[in-house]
């Protein structure tokens, strides 16, 4: 799917939105497409609005691929009628669904197509009708709703839509008050969350919703979807990597520039002039400098270079060949060691876990899991994924080991699709999981298993170590980006200038002298040589516990550590 979203219908959509008060799948599937591509474009805005400073800002990624993988499920459809085609997109939605965010979107269409069940086309009462459905759903799929959340947006919008539909019957109309009450409910979303407050950020998935809502509204109002001319986001979170994987013919030269500006930027002429020059840009901003990242073809690969000299001076610019750097890539690919996972009889409880890392996988493998799904911060698996990681194994007993927050949800949803005995044991970390697995018994009732690795993970506490992606103040630690932080077992707690610094200071906090095993999993950005002579503090710090040094090869985090 091509996330640009041709505006060819525009003009019949605003015809329909006066002349014709009913909605049928076509026409449907027309605001999916325009909801998915307003996301798109604000997705990095979405990500950036993350709580803690860590790489993990993905909100936006995870709902973007939940719609995409909706639209997926009815691109090819002529289907007219709404019922049906919105039963279409619900499915898909709840199959590709990552991440809390992602997985109450499809809540909130599987209630939305829960309300038009049986119905041709859709009024003014039968939007109203659908969207409150969606929230009551959506509600009723999160086991402690939190307000501040996109629940609250959800709530809010339907809310809008009912009392909207008090005063008319013009669906464009009803639309635009439930957007307003979204955007109005997102700048709340602090008071009623106060981590959200403290981090001077709104909800993230909230933010999504709006997005997805708003780009509904621009399509019938025949407003431009596929560029926001107001996107500066902060420089730690540009994900300039990710582009390479969506080079446009054409535009074979990649150019990032930063630069300080001789005058405060005119956004909107800025993406303007950049967008005759290439495409996939990106802009951001920090500490009065600016990042510009461009693709561009091989005959204009200086003409950003010469623009940015004409409105400012450049610090530093680099220039990559895009096909030569794909091709490096493909060439030096060396294929992953199969994975030997353990064997599972009918009969048997198998167990699914979800690993970020090879190092990981392989102990998880060691300990007696039947499969594994890759997996961690900022790649959240989706539901599908989960599913068919147990759907084909020989038992029908099953435990989901998620080992991250933000996929429980997503493996409650795959254990709600199949007919097979799915238990999700709520492991929020690695070392929790692993925590788990040491009680594994394939053996063992399920029941009695399930209880047995539930008590497991409260009994290890989990250490995160990574750099920070944004200046802040939280839970009383002063971060600077680029810092080194800690977390234990999910709050910050420590900001260092060094590695070493702040894993002693993270195992204090821990009180780590009190328990008996360390065990440190470090990551793919981190030498094993650096990682031994951290360890080596480490086990000078604490000479009577003991110490295993692991390589995990998680990305983003120098090391994550189980203390037990």
């Amino acid at each position: 799917m091509n996330a640009t979203y041709s505006h060819q219908s525009d003009t019949h959509a605003q015809e329909t939105s006066s002349n014709d008060c009913r909605i049928d799948g076509q026409k449907l599937k027309e605001l999916l497409i325009a909801g998915m591509t307003w996301l798109k474009t604000n997705q990095q805005v979405v990500n950036a609005l993350n709580v803690f400073p860590v790489p993990d800002g993905d909100t936006g990624t995870n709902m973007l691929l939940t719609m995409q993988a909706a639209y997926n499920e009815v691109a090819n459809s002529g289907e007219g009628n709404i019922g049906r085609m919105a039963k279409a997109i619900a499915q898909g939605a709840l199959m590709g669904a990552r991440g809390n965010s992602g997985v109450i979107l499809s809540q909130i269409w599987r209630g939305f197509a829960r309300a038009l069940d049986n119905f041709d086309t859709m009024d003014a009462d039968l939007f109203v009708a659908a969207m409150q459905e969606g929230q009551n759903t959506a509600y009723k799929g999160v086991v402690r709703p939190v307000e501040g959340t996109i629940l609250t947006v959800a709530k809010d919008a339907a809310e809008a839509a009912r009392k909207a539909r008090e005063k008319t019957s013009d669906l464009k109309e009803i639309l635009a008050a439930v957007v307003d009450a979204a955007n109005e409910s997102v700048k709340k979303t602090p008071e009623l969350l106060p981590i959200l407050k403290q981090a001077g950020v709104v909800d993230s998935g909230g933010k999504g919703l709006f997005f997805i809502l708003e780009g509904m509204l621009r399509h019938l109002n025949g407003q431009s979807l596929e560029t926001n001319l107001n996107i500066v986001q902060p420089l730690s979170t540009m994900q300039i990597e990710q582009t390479v994987e969506e080079i446009e013919p054409g535009q074979e030269v990649e150019v990032v520039i930063d630069f300080r500006p001789h005058q405060p930027l005119n956004l909107e002429q800025f993406y303007a002039d950049l967008s005759e020059m290439g495409t996939s840009i990106q802009v951001g901003e920090g500490d009065g400098m600016y990042r510009m990242h461009i693709h561009v073809s091989q005959e204009r690969q200086y003409d950003p270079i010469q623009y940015i000299a004409k409105i400012g001076v450049w610090s530093k610019i680099a220039m990559e060949n895009l096909l030569a750097q794909m091709e490096e890539r493909s060439s030096t690919a060396v294929e992953a060691p199969r994975l030997e996972l353990a064997s599972v009889l009918p009969g048997q409880v198998g167990v699914v876990a979800v690993s970020p890392g090879p190092g990981i996988s392989r102990v998880f493998a060691s300990l007696g899991v039947s499969a594994i799904v890759e997996g961690g911060q900022t790649m959240n698996p989706s539901t599908e994924q989960i599913l068919n990681a147990f759907e084909n194994l020989p038992t029908d007993k099953i435990i989901i080991l998620p080992n991250n927050k933000n996929i429980i949800l997503a493996a409650q949803n795959a254990a709600s699709v199949t007919v097979k005995k799915v238990e999700v044991i709520p492991s929020r970390s690695i070392p929790q999981g692993l925590a788990a697995m040491f009680r594994y018994n394939p053996e063992a009732e399920l029941s009695e298993l399930v209880d047995e690795m539930k008590e497991a993970i409260g009994e290890v506490h989990t250490g995160e170590i990574t750099t920070a992606t944004r200046s802040v103040n939280l839970n009383g630690v002063d971060v600077q980006e680029g810092a080194v932080i800690g977390l234990l077992d999910g709050t910050l707690v420590v900001s260092s200038n060094t590695l070493e610094d702040a894993c002693l200071q993270l195992l204090e906090k821990a009180q780590a002298d009190e328990y008996d095993l360390i065990t440190m999993f470090y990551g793919e950005n981190i030498s094993h040589s650096e990682a031994n002579r951290i360890a080596d503090l480490v086990r000078e710090k604490y000479p009577q516990q003991e110490l295993e040094l692991k390589e995990g090869g998680q990305p983003h985090y120098q090391f994550i550590i189980g203390i037990e």
